[in-house]
């Protein structure tokens, strides 16, 4: 029959932690893979901004109409100003216009089609390492993929090696870059690493394509898009994709934008038309209720500051998280060696556990992180940080 030569494909390793983790029975169990945002209780709980926001959707909205292939005006608009900023003179100009995507995953995918279509023979540069979806997404749309380095064999951000590589990248090519909480290793550039990546863009005439999942979770909502404005103001143009997934607790409604940067105005229109053409060959319109979601409380005064409270409560509880396990390996002599936990940003550590340790820790302490090593530091139990120093303790 026709489909008798299709094999099967294994699962994605991440999300196969979850039915893992779901079928252990021990109840000691620790889930740090699939990197969602976790309460002290163990749940992924939706902020109540965003339930009063769809409140009021629900009391208002009179349509499901579609939205248009860049999405939601409305989202566009404050997404804009949460991303640049809303004193951008990018935005005053006309020269930054946001295209609503399933997701940061979408904005991702959507960027890769329009190098590949509209940039052809530009290859895309990712750090080694990434998130892996990265390299599948650029692929899949024929963009060529080549890596520079991030994150050493010692467990140690590496920003000379970075900068040498970068420097021999071909002009007109790509370079991804994590705004803030960098994926999967928590390693974040400091203000002055910026300033030299952004030389090396600069001379390289290089196109950045900086990735913005994390926003708020890092050092605060400002404070993490200190990178992307630099560039978004000292280069003619920029992409930038961005995520209101984890900053929002949107994972499922599949709420992010593409978000680019022009010379001037009319050229911002051109490449707004190609995006709108290739989202419609794609998704056609994106999903409407996240981004209105977004949108009504961006644009509420009292919305938007609970909403920001709620993502500093979440920002604070990860870097208490930190600061906690190192304590709790202190007794172990284990805190110097970790010490890199506290020093990274975000939700995710390298924590330089390697894949033979990883699955000690899974099949004996019932402890589930990516055998990479990388842990959802956001998926600790604050109460039992003890019980996890002590199952990482046997296994180094």
């Amino acid at each position: 029959m026709h489909f008798d030569a299709i094999g099967r494909v294994p699962g994605d390793p991440i999300l196969g932690l979850m039915g893992a983790y779901a079928n252990d029975p021990n109840p000691r169990k620790f889930d740090l893979g699939v990197g969602v945002y976790k309460d002290s209780q163990g749940l992924t709980p939706i902020p109540r901004s965003v339930k009063l926001a769809e409140q009021r959707l629900v009391d208002s909205q009179d349509t499901k109409i579609y939205i248009g292939g860049h999405g939601d005006a409305a989202f566009g608009k404050v997404i804009n100003e949460l991303v640049l900023g809303s004193d951008s003179k990018l935005i005053a100009t006309q020269r930054a216009g946001a295209t609503q995507t399933p997701g940061g995953t979408g904005a991702l995918r959507l960027s890769a089609d329009f190098i590949a279509h509209c940039l052809p023979g530009r290859g895309v540069w990712l750090s080694n390492p990434t998130w892996p979806i990265h390299e599948t997404i650029f692929a899949a749309a024929g963009v060529k993929v080549s890596h520079y380095p991030y994150v050493g064999s010692d467990n140690r951000l590496d920003v000379e090696a970075m900068l040498a590589t970068l420097n021999q990248v071909p002009e007109g090519d790509v370079v991804l870059l994590h705004a803030c909480c960098h994926n999967p290793t928590g390693f974040d550039l400091g203000h002055a690493d910026w300033q030299r990546v952004l030389d090396v863009v600069r001379s390289r005439k290089l196109l950045p394509l900086i990735d913005f999942a994390y926003q708020g979770f890092g050092d605060g909502l400002e404070q993490d898009a200190w990178a992307v404005r630099l560039f978004a103001a000292e280069l003619p143009e920029v992409l930038i994709t961005s995520s209101c997934s984890k900053n929002f607790g949107l994972y499922r409604d599949r709420t992010g934008a593409l978000i680019v940067c022009t010379q001037d105005a009319e050229k911002l229109l051109d490449v707004r038309s190609q995006l709108a053409h290739i989202a419609r060959n794609l998704w056609s319109t994106p999903p409407d209720h996240g981004a209105a979601v977004v949108a009504t409380i961006l644009g509420d005064p009292e919305l938007k500051s609970l909403w920001a409270d709620e993502v500093e409560t979440m920002r604070l509880r990860i870097a208490q998280l930190r600061a906690g396990l190192l304590e709790a390996l202190q007794p172990y002599g284990l805190a110097e060696r970790f010490a890199h936990i506290g020093v990274q940003r975000g939700m995710f550590s390298y924590t330089g556990l390697s894949p033979a340790q990883v699955q000690e820790l899974r099949d004996h302490h019932s402890v589930y992180m990516v055998s990479s090593g990388r842990a959802n530091v956001a998926g600790i139990d604050a109460s039992r940080l003890d019980l996890l120093a002590e199952a990482i303790a046997r296994v180094v």
